[in-house]
């Protein structure tokens, strides 16, 4: 069968099952086994394929027509124009999550130029694709990434070395920001990013097929999805010097229920963003100066 064929036959059959986005992901799984771009996909939809990858191309459909994401199939995911390995161990990076990693690097612009270098520290890593992003974009970041499940540390150290800012990426295991204060890690901080669990545990249910079959303690946020946060926020304002930022991930609704619980002894007054859906998703605060 060709190219071509096969990407009509794997939309339809993603269709039937249901998928949101059935060609799109027809083209990248069959990308995936053809060891190819998905823009030549469409160059050359005449292109002959052999039947053993005919097969599996046919067995990742019935995996993603089963709910596995996409990510998980292929092991990678773009993000921040880096290709980032990806497991069912960790949370698939979102496209608004970008807008998390550049408020970040808008931030640091505007700081002292003359500075060596800026300590951030990244709360619940992950994949380490904001930790990563950010060592990649700016060569005078040095990030101290946490979380607290070791098989995400080491997806994340991995995608460290393959993007070469291992020397200036550190990953800790442990509970938010208290390895880091355990450390004496006090006063230090320029910025704490963190793209916490925020979904309410009672809507877990309810997500898309494919969200749940992501890790569950890197979804639910507790009662109000604001369970981790609240405990952040007194670490982050010990960690962080003055005038330093703290940019956190929120979802909708979230943003003015964060700011009720800010010290104001602490921090100035917070910014709430909107993602390109117009949903609220960045909640971004200055550490007040002394």
């Amino acid at each position: 069968m060709t190219v071509g064929l096969l990407v009509t036959e794997g939309t339809r059959f993603l269709r039937s099952r249901g998928v949101a986005t059935p060609r799109l992901d027809a083209e990248l799984l069959l990308a995936f086994v053809l060891e190819k771009r998905r823009v030549d996909l469409l160059i050359h939809p005449e292109v002959e394929v052999t039947p053993d990858k005919v097969g599996v191309f046919r067995k990742l459909l019935q995996k993603r027509a089963e709910g596995v994401p996409v990510a998980y199939l292929t092991g990678e995911k773009e993000f921040m124009s880096l290709e980032f390995r990806v497991t069912p161990d960790v949370l698939i990076p979102r496209p608004e999550t970008e807008l998390l990693v550049e408020r970040v690097l808008d931030f640091l612009k505007l700081q002292d130029h003359d500075r060596h270098n800026f300590l951030v520290a990244d709360v619940g890593t992950g994949s380490g694709a904001i930790a990563v992003s950010l060592a990649f974009y700016h060569p005078r970041v040095r990030v101290l990434a946490i979380d607290i499940a070791e098989e995400a540390l080491r997806v994340a150290r991995y995608n460290a070395m393959r993007h070469g800012v291992q020397g200036r990426t550190e990953f800790l295991q442990g509970d938010l920001l208290t390895p880091l204060l355990q450390a004496g890690e006090t006063g230090k901080g320029d910025v704490v990013v963190a793209n916490l669990p925020y979904i309410p545990t009672e809507k877990i249910a309810s997500l898309p097929r494919d969200v749940r079959a992501e890790p569950e303690i890197a979804l639910d946020g507790g009662s109000d999805g604001l369970d981790l946060y609240r405990r952040l926020l007194p670490q982050a304002a010990l960690f962080l010097a003055p005038g330093g930022l703290l940019a956190c991930e929120v979802g909708p609704g979230q943003g003015g229920l964060l700011a009720e619980m800010l010290d104001h002894r602490f921090w100035s007054k917070p910014k709430i963003e909107l993602d390109y859906q117009g949903q609220e998703r960045l909640f971004i605060v200055i550490r007040k100066k002394d």
